[in-house]
């Protein structure tokens, strides 16, 4: 989506400064209600049974319930007949709406969502930070930062992929991720960088190609790492960690030198916690979204099950700081993913519990040339019939006639994936609908100071709403 129009420069009575490709906009304030504070004295920086001092968001990108629920099967104790609750369902509270603001399209995309709830604003799919009318909105983070809290934004993706971003940049497009990645380290507040703690991957948006701005936090003062040992090591309160040149792989594929997501939750409440104002932390499980649409679900379960240990830690850290709010949901679901198909009312996750590779691991493998049989014996944790690697190897040549550029390559690519992973689709009986996003509401978990507030059915945008009221917020409609 381009954008034409240039947005209009006003001055308002705000601490942000905003040095990006949109300029100063005006920013929009959401409120669920109440009184605007009057003075600093109002706002209540320590936090108490009714208003946190710290919140936690947890973001499942794309975990629809139907990933809840089959997770809780490919959780599940075999060897005790009643099915065990997961860490999720000791915590459901209620289920919010995901539609967004856009002119064509009723069913969210991952950026609007997040805007949704890191702003309280619908807007249209693609917008990172801005309504409808392409202004920017202000963030919780934002909030958080302008009362004195520190910040933190982590995730499996790239921290310019739409989620992270929405919560510290303002753009008209989601693709725009080098004027992304320069927003994080040009717009202040109060002086400082918006966020403390920057911790995922795309490290190709710091690089050289996008001005060094991982060096330039450098220069001001952040650790900058790469690695797991190294982020364990790293005693500075501020700290930039890019653990892959674009998306992390997925937990099941990751190498042992990159942290897991709970690594790197752990090491931001480690550092934010440091501050006595509290700390505002979002924490994004991106590559259940991104396991979803190839329809990979050996990925799917990877990532719940690393999404899990995350929210599992956050949960144990407010039972131990009761200033201290955790909530959970999803922007959407993904892939309309089914737990069983054909006329079998059977689910089987053993057979996605012996996978050794995710299938997005092993399509990519292949596609670099790695020979097909050998691919698939070493990601199988069971024997594929000779004819299905037939079929495999036959669309891995298909693939490689084409170039990447080719219009036709990315559907070829799936073409190949759906022949990779049917063995595993079968035999766990796991039916999907679609390679794109579905749009029923999505669970919502919470614990801690104000948790009531995200009872029942609510929508979206009320995630922000909330949290701005408790870091008492002036409203500006």
């Amino acid at each position: 989506m381009k954008f034409h129009n240039k947005l209009a420069t006003v001055s308002i009575a705000s601490a942000i400064f905003v040095g990006s490709a949109l300029g100063n906009t005006p920013t929009t304030y959401a409120s669920s209600g109440g009184q605007a504070p009057t003075n600093k004295e109002d706002v209540s920086y320590m936090g108490n049974t009714k208003n946190p001092k710290n919140v936690i968001f947890l973001v499942g990108d794309g975990m629809g319930p139907s990933y809840n629920s089959a997770y809780r099967y490919f959780a599940d104790k075999p060897e005790t007949k009643e099915m065990e609750k997961t860490a999720f369902d000791k915590h459901l509270t209620g289920t919010q709406r995901t539609n967004p603001n856009d002119p064509k399209e009723n069913v969210t995309d991952s950026a609007a969502g997040a805007t949704a709830f890191s702003s309280g604003h619908k807007t249209y799919n693609g917008a990172i930070g801005v309504d409808e009318n392409k202004q920017s909105v202000k963030t919780v983070l934002e909030q958080a930062k302008e009362n004195g809290k520190s910040t933190g934004l982590v995730s499996t993706a790239e921290l310019t992929d739409a989620t992270p971003a929405a919560y510290a940049s303002h753009v008209d497009s989601r693709d725009k991720k080098e004027a992304i990645a320069k927003q994080f380290y040009n717009d202040k507040i109060n002086g400082e960088h918006k966020v403390d703690v920057l911790l995922g991957g795309g490290a190709e948006y710091f690089g050289e190609k996008n001005g060094n701005i991982a060096d330039k936090f450098k220069a001001d003062g952040y650790d900058v790492v790469d690695n797991k040992t190294d982020l364990q090591n790293s005693t500075n309160k501020k700290v930039l960690g890019l653990f892959a040149d674009n998306d992390m792989p997925l937990q099941v594929d990751a190498p042992d030198k990159n942290p897991k997501l709970v690594d790197m939750t752990d090491s931001a409440v480690k550092r934010l916690q440091q501050n006595d104002k509290g700390f505002f932390l979002m924490v994004e499980g991106a590559s259940i979204d991104k396991s979803g649409h190839p329809n990979d679900v050996t990925g799917v379960m990877s990532e719940m099950a690393g999404f899990e240990k995350s929210f599992d830690y956050a949960m144990d850290y407010a039972k131990q700081n009761p200033d201290t709010l955790v909530v959970a949901t999803a922007d959407h679901s993904t892939g309309g993913m089914t737990i069983a198909k054909g006329k079998d009312y059977l689910w089987n996750p053993k057979a996605i519990r012996e996978m050794k590779h995710s299938g997005s691991y092993m399509t990519k493998a292949i596609a670099d040339g790695k020979d097909p049989e050998k691919v698939i014996k070493e990601g199988y944790g069971f024997e594929v019939s000779a004819n299905q690697i037939q079929k495999i190897s036959n669309e891995a040549k298909k693939l490689k006639k084409l170039d990447e550029a080719d219009k036709k390559y990315e559907d070829q690519l799936q073409k190949l994936q759906d022949a990779v992973q049917k063995p595993i689709n079968d035999a766990s009986h796991t039916g999907w609908t679609t390679n794109g996003h579905t749009g029923e509401d999505v669970n919502t978990y919470a614990y801690g100071p104000g948790s009531d507030k995200f009872e029942g059915n609510i929508d979206n945008t009320d995630s922000a709403k909330n949290i701005f009221d408790f870091f008492k917020n002036d409203v500006q409609q």
